[in-house]
């Protein structure tokens, strides 16, 4: 039998004829209590409740043993655990591996929220953070404490798009802390154009709100683990009432099926896009992980498959907040919202003193505005339109 590639694997894991019952798609199946027959029936069900044996609602139905049967195939893991936001699988994976005296290392250009959670929450159950300047390799081996009990990348960094080292780090992390669970945000590859756990990464987590889902309609999170980490990540997830609704499972499963057309098109027009961007006379510098000015460009290239929709461009000049206002109010393809990942272009912006204030390291080394895009799935020539007319604004 020949090896799958990724876009025949999207269409058929998970599609098992179990979970399908004769239509195309995974069956609906939305539960509280699980009835059984007889006692034998439940015994059986209780000893295999941990691997795809109908327990109950909680531990999932056939809508979601569908899903993670295919996020684990996906992703090369063990078992793939469901969250009902991409932050509550950031935390949960986290909780599950670290008690009272531990220590995180964590990038310092992780998503923000994720920072967030460990100064706010971690931090009041006694477990400290470090944190290393996000282009590490090597390096963090001198940064791993004895009490280190997880690490945590997230690659492109979030908003500025950097790549890191992921092989190296995981060297280094593992020459020191043998032990320690290595967890990655793979959000920005879907979990398909960087795989993780090829890597040495321990745990894959995704906002799978964003392209798994595809539609800005349903929130999910996934995170899928090796066979080392796998029981126990499942368990306390369990124990701290982790799930998700049938339907939005479902929807997940669903959207799995044009995962790879919708990518491959997003890469396409986002990539024409940054190329446009990097010769406008306005832009300092565009950090899309696939062109050679973005910072780990030569890392994407070495370890990733594709790149996606989302980037991220410096202007030359920092922009007023009338400016700013004048600059985001009026595009008329690009909305202004939180998120990405859908069908949809989104367009945000940051000014160099506020993400200064999240790098918690390196801090920022540039001065112009900074402005997040995720390119949709509308014609590329419309979408190059607006962008221009927003820089006209600018001169006005």
């Amino acid at each position: 039998m020949t090896t799958k590639k990724i876009e025949t694997t999207l269409i058929s894991a998970g599609r098992a004829k179990k979970f399908t019952q004769g239509s195309v798609n995974s069956v609906i199946q939305r539960a509280s209590s699980l009835v059984f027959d007889t006692v034998a029936d439940k015994k059986r069900a209780a000893a295999g409740r941990a691997s795809g044996e109908l327990f109950y609602g909680r531990r999932g139905t056939l809508t979601h043993f569908s899903l993670q049967e295919a996020m684990t195939e996906l992703e090369g893991g063990a078992g793939c655990a469901l969250y009902p936001c991409g932050a509550a699988a950031v935390a949960n994976a986290i909780l599950a591996f670290v008690a009272a005296g531990d220590n995180i290392l964590m990038s310092g250009s992780v998503y923000e929220p994720t920072q967030d959670f460990c100064t706010k929450i971690l931090s009041k159950m006694n477990v400290s953070t470090s944190w290393f300047d996000h282009s590490s390799g090597a390096e963090i081996a001198d940064l791993v404490q004895p009490n280190t009990k997880v690490v945590f990348l997230e690659s492109p960094a979030s908003i500025t798009m950097e790549v890191q080292d992921v092989p190296a780090i995981v060297a280094a992390v593992r020459s020191k802390a043998p032990d320690a669970v290595i967890m990655l945000d793979n959000t920005w590859g879907a979990g398909i154009l960087f795989r993780a756990l090829d890597f040495g990464v321990d745990i894959s987590i995704q906002a799978g709100t964003k392209y798994l889902i595809g539609h800005s309609d349903a929130m999910i999170g996934t995170a899928v683990a090796n066979e080392r980490c796998w029981a126990q990540l499942r368990e306390n997830s369990y124990l701290m009432g982790q799930m998700v609704d049938a339907d939005t499972a479902y929807m997940a499963s669903r959207g799995l099926r044009t995962l790879a057309v919708r990518l491959r098109q997003h890469e396409e027009s986002g990539l024409r896009i940054a190329s446009w961007l990097a010769e406008r006379e306005e832009v300092a510098v565009v950090n899309h992980p696939a062109l050679p000015q973005c910072k780990g460009h030569q890392f994407w290239q070495r370890d990733f498959s594709g790149s996606s929709g989302l980037f991220s461009f410096v202007l030359k000049e920092k922009l007023t907040a009338q400016q700013l206002a004048d600059y985001l109010d009026h595009f008329e393809h690009f909305s202004m919202a939180y998120s990405w990942g859908g069908y949809e272009s989104l367009i945000l912006a940051n000014q160099p003193e506020e993400l200064a204030e999240i790098r918690p390291v390196a801090g920022v080394d540039f001065s112009g505005t900074l402005v997040r895009v995720h390119i949709g799935l509308e014609n590329v020539d419309d979408l190059i339109d607006d962008l221009a007319a927003g820089f006209a604004r600018l001169t006005q």
